[in-house]
């Protein structure tokens, strides 16, 4: 095996490709990632994959020899990533699982394993695929990913809920105490007399904050060619228990979750009591000034509604460290109720992943589910659940 390539694509592509390696293996050669150098297309592929997360990246090179082998994933990664910009030689011992670094700084040694142990990457042979634009896949992501569980005992809630139809795709997210739900278009260009079935999966939000990676790592030429404006497109193909995103040659396997996921529509009030349109900037920096004391006892700030002076008052009492009051101006509707309180993080999380000016606060009694919503923007619907005061 032989083979030229560009640092700093090198680089990159392995700090990616890493994130699936384990932190615990249950084999030695999973610790490792597998190098394919392939002679026929000048390519070199590199994949990682801990037996429920794969990656795949591919990337130009200059390869004057074909071959595979393994080598330690941090170690590997840790040389290239501090060897000076421009081109890298590697290269293997024949009969050896050594491989040379060679850079314009000096040469390095690193003893890999042999490809042979290497689990392949799941396949698809027989399951359906779908186009997706990037640009609807990351805005649905970005909405959702901050709400879903770190309960791996709830596994289904660890995921993001898709449901895919012809030109929209809903995103949904939740970890039992608030829920974010995603619309957008699929911006893909498909085939008009192609008839798609509705379909819904959930996914690992590991797997999909690397799908975001993925994307992001677009802007970068990987593929030695020409960059356009043309639409970025995902190809997501699916089984009974496998989903795959492919964009261009680069590739991400993941293990669907299993189980039903939560009826959410069905949780979403349709009905109002009252509404509050506030000013989201304003908003946030309130919330975030005010959590600093709310973070000392329990993350708790009482929020009350002044109907008659069209005013929200954010407070916090935390025995034996402070006290907090901010005011903020509103148009509110309605008149009940006069008090409520949420928990500040839930707020604040959902509140940054708007992108308008205005959101909307929708609520019945102070303990029944809010709904926020931007005003504007993405069409996103954030159910928060009120926390119940005591005397």
């Amino acid at each position: 095996m032989k083979f030229i390539v560009e640092q700093d694509k090198l680089s990159s592509n392995l700090s990616w490709v890493s994130r699936a390696i384990p932190s615990r293996p249950n084999h030695p050669i999973l610790s490792n990632i597998l190098i394919d150098a392939d002679a026929e297309n000048q390519r070199l592929n590199l994949t990682a994959f801990d037996l429920s997360l794969g990656i795949r990246a591919s990337m130009s090179a200059t390869v004057t020899e074909g071959g595979t082998l393994t080598v330690p994933a941090k170690l590997f990664n840790d040389i290239v990533s501090r060897l000076p910009g421009g081109e890298i030689t590697i290269d293997d011992e024949v009969g050896e699982a050594i491989v040379n670094l060679t850079s314009s700084s000096g040469k390095y040694q690193v003893r890999g394993m042999a490809a042979e142990e290497y689990p392949e990457l799941p396949s698809i042979e027989t399951g359906d695929s779908i186009h997706l634009a990037a640009e609807s896949l990351i805005l649905g992501l970005k909405g959702t990913l901050f709400a879903t569980s770190s309960d791996e005992t709830k596994q289904v809630l660890t995921g993001v809920h898709l449901k895919v139809q012809n030109n929209t795709i809903e995103f949904a997210s939740t970890d039992g105490h608030r829920l974010a739900v995603v619309q957008t278009e699929n911006l893909s260009e498909t085939d008009p007399d192609e008839e798609l079935e509705e379909f819904e999966v959930t996914v690992p939000a590991r797997a999909l904050r690397e799908v975001e990676r993925m994307v992001a790592m677009r802007t970068v030429d990987n593929h030695g060619g020409s960059k356009d404006d043309s639409p970025v497109v995902i190809t997501l193909r699916f089984d009974e228990s496998q989903v795959i995103f492919e964009l261009g040659e680069q590739r991400l396997n993941t293990r669907k979750l299993e189980g039903a996921y939560p009826a959410y529509q069905q949780l979403i009030p349709h009905q109002f009591l009252n509404q509050i349109n506030l000013d989201r900037r304003g908003f946030v920096g309130a919330l975030e000034r005010i959590a600093v004391l709310a973070s000392q006892k329990n993350d708790i700030v009482k929020c009350s509604i002044d109907h008659v002076n069209q005013l929200i008052a954010l407070s916090v009492e935390a025995a034996d460290v402070g006290n907090a009051l901010e005011s903020l101006p509103a148009q509110i509707s309605g008149d009940e109720p006069k008090e409520l309180a949420f928990n500040v993080k839930y707020l604040l999380e959902g509140l940054k992943v708007f992108n308008t000016s205005e959101v909307s606060l929708q609520l019945n009694a102070a303990t029944t589910p809010v709904i926020v919503n931007p005003l504007g923007g993405i069409k996103m619907t954030y159910l928060v659940m009120p926390v119940q005061l005591r005397n």
